[in-house]
C-alpha cells in the first residue's frame, strides 16, 4: 500500500507541474480545475506516504487557513481551490531548480577551481574569502545543499585540522556565504519569488543585493580575523600544509583549466539566459527560470554526449528525489491556503496601519526598519526562508506600498539573511550542524550574532540613505 501511495505522490507532483506550465500558456477552466485537484492529491498522498507528524507544518498552515475562512465566513471549498492554485509558480520552480545539481556533479569543477587558483587561497583570510564567495556561486546550483557540499570540500582539504577553531572557521564561512546568496542569487526560490510579487526590477535588485553581499563578505573577513585571535591559533600555517598535500595529488593542470572554463561557461549561460530573456519576453520570472533550467540541463548532456546519464539521473530523481521534495511542495500548498484566507481579511492592512501609526509617533522610523524583524521572528519559530518569504510577500503584494520595490526586496531578503545565520530551527543551520557536529545554537546565535547585527546596520544605512535621496 505504501508503494501505491508513493507512486500516487510522484504522479501528482508531475501532473501538477505539467498542468501548471500548460495552463500558464493556455489558460483553460478544465485545466485549472485539474491543477487544483492534483494539488489536493499531492497533499493527500504526501500525508499517506510521510505521516501527519512529518508534515505538521504544511498541515498546520492549511488548518490555520481553514480556521480563518470559518471565522470570516469564506467558502472553504472555494478557499482550498484558490489556495492550491496560489503557489503554483513556486511549486513549478521548486520541482525543477534542484535538478541543476545534476550538471554540477558531472565533473570535478570545484576541485579544479581549487587547483587552478590555489595561489589566491594560500592564507586563512584568502581561503575564507574564497569559501564565502564560492558558497554563493554553488548556491546558484545547489541552493542550501551548497552548505554540505562545500563543507565536505573544505574538510577534504583540511582533513588533518580538527577542533572548534577550525569548525568555527569553516562553519561561519559557509553559513554566512549561503545567507548572503539569498540577497542576489536568482535561482534561490525565495529571492525569485519576492522580486516577482513586489514587481521589482531584476537587474537593480541583483546588483544592490550583490553589493551588499560583497560588503557582507568583507565584514565576515573582519570577524574571522578576530575569531582566529580569540582561539589563539595560526590557521594559515595549517592551511598551507594541507593545500600543498592536496595539490600533490592533482597534477593534470590542462584538465583542471578545462573544467574551470566549463564551469564559467555554465554559470554565465544559466545566469545570462535568465537575465536576457526576462528583459525581452513577457513571461513571469517564476515560470521563466524553470523553463530555462530544463533546456539548459538537456543541452548540457546533449553537448557532453551523455543522454544515457541524463536518463539515469531522471529515473533516480523519480524513484527517490520526488518523495524528498514533497515536504517543501506541501509547505507551499499550505502557505497558499493561508495566504488566500488572510487576503480575504483586513489582516495585512491592520499590520501596516499599526506600523504607520508607530511611525507617526516616532517620525524617523518607517516600515523598512521593521520588515527584517518580521522575517527573523518567523525564522525563530521554525519557518524556513522560503516559507517566510511566501507568507510575507504574499501579504505585502496586496498592499500599496510607497517605497521603491527594490528596497522592499532588500529589506525582506536581509531579514532572511539574518534568520539563516541565527535561527537554530531552520534547515541551513541544521544542515551545517549535521556535518560539523556542533549544536545549532552554537553554529547560529553564538558564532554569528555580531555578523547578523552588522548586516542589519549596513542594509539599513543603504535603504534609509536611498529613501533620503528620493
Amino acid at each position: 500500500m505504501k508503494q501505491i501511495y508513493s507512486t500516487g505522490l510522484k504522479l501528482s507532483i508531475i501532473v501538477y507541474t505539467i498542468l501548471h506550465f500548460i495552463s500558464y500558456f493556455y489558460e483553460n477552466k478544465r485545466i485549472i480545475v485539474a491543477l487544483a485537484i492534483s494539488g489536493c492529491l499531492l497533499l493527500l498522498f504526501a500525508i499517506l506516504t510521510r505521516s501527519l507528524r512529518q508534515l505538521k507544518m504544511p498541515i498546520g498552515l492549511v488548518i490555520a487557513g481553514l480556521l480563518i475562512m470559518f471565522v470570516t465566513d469564506t467558502s472553504m471549498v472555494q478557499g482550498l481551490y484558490n489556495g492550491f492554485l496560489e503557489m503554483r509558480n513556486m511549486i513549478g520552480l521548486l520541482f525543477i531548480v534542484p535538478t541543476i545539481s545534476w550538471v554540477l556533479h558531472e565533473e570535478e569543477y570545484i576541485e579544479s577551481i581549487m587547483g587552478v587558483f590555489h595561489h589566491l587561497l594560500d592564507t586563512s583570510r584568502k581561503f575564507y574569502f574564497g569559501l564565502v564567495f564560492f558558497t554563493q556561486i554553488i548556491a546558484y546550483f545547489l541552493l542550501f545543499g551548497a552548505i554540505t557540499m562545500m563543507y565536505q570540500f573544505a574538510s577534504s582539504i583540511l582533513k588533518n585540522e580538527k577542533g572548534e577553531a577550525w569548525e568555527n572557521y569553516k562553519g561561519t564561512a559557509l553559513i554566512r556565504g549561503f545567507s548572503l546568496s539569498v540577497m542576489w542569487v536568482i535561482s534561490i526560490p525565495s529571492f525569485a519569488y519576492v522580486i516577482e510579487v513586489m514587481n521589482a526590477p531584476l537587474g537593480l535588485s541583483i546588483i544592490q543585493g550583490f553589493l551588499i553581499a560583497f560588503i557582507g563578505i568583507l565584514i565576515g573577513l573582519c570577524f574571522s580575523f578576530f575569531e582566529e585571535k580569540h582561539y589563539h591559533v595560526n590557521l594559515s600555517n595549517g592551511l598551507q600544509t594541507e593545500i600543498n598535500d592536496v595539490l600533490s595529488h592533482h597534477t593534470d593542470y590542462k584538465k583542471m583549466r578545462r573544467h574551470v572554463m566549463e564551469f564559467l561557461i555554465l554559470f554565465i549561460t544559466l545566469f545570462g539566459t535568465i537575465f536576457l530573456l526576462q528583459g525581452i519576453v513577457s513571461i513571469e520570472l517564476l515560470v521563466l527560470i524553470p523553463l530555462v533550467v530544463m533546456v539548459w540541463i538537456v543541452l548540457y548532456f546533449v553537448i557532453k554526449g551523455r543522454l544515457l546519464t541524463l536518463f539515469r539521473k531522471a529515473t533516480f530523481f523519480y524513484q527517490e528525489g520526488m518523495v524528498h521534495q514533497s515536504y517543501q511542495l506541501c509547505v507551499m500548498l499550505g502557505a497558499g491556503v493561508l495566504i488566500y484566507s488572510l487576503n480575504q481579511t483586513a489582516f495585512a492592512t491592520l499590520v501596516v496601519d499599526g506600523i504607520y501609526q508607530l511611525q507617526s509617533a516616532i517620525p524617523f522610523l518607517n516600515l523598512l526598519y521593521f520588515l527584517p524583524f518580521i522575517i527573523i521572528l518567523l525564522g525563530f519559530v521554525g519557518l524556513g526562508p522560503l516559507t517566510v518569504m511566501v507568507l510575507v510577500g504574499g501579504i505585502l503584494q496586496s498592499i500599496d506600498l510607497t517605497y521603491p520595490p527594490e528596497l522592499v526586496v532588500l529589506a525582506i531578503t536581509s531579514g532572511s539573511t539574518i534568520s539563516i545565520v541565527l535561527s537554530p530551527l531552520i534547515m541551513p543551520i541544521i544542515a551545517l550542524s549535521s556535518v560539523n557536529g556542533l549544536s545549532p545554537v552554537k553554529n547560529g546565535v553564538v558564532f554569528n550574532w555580531k555578523f547578523a547585527f552588522a548586516i542589519y546596520v549596513i542594509v539599513q544605512i543603504y535603504i534609509q540613505g536611498r529613501l533620503a535621496l528620493l
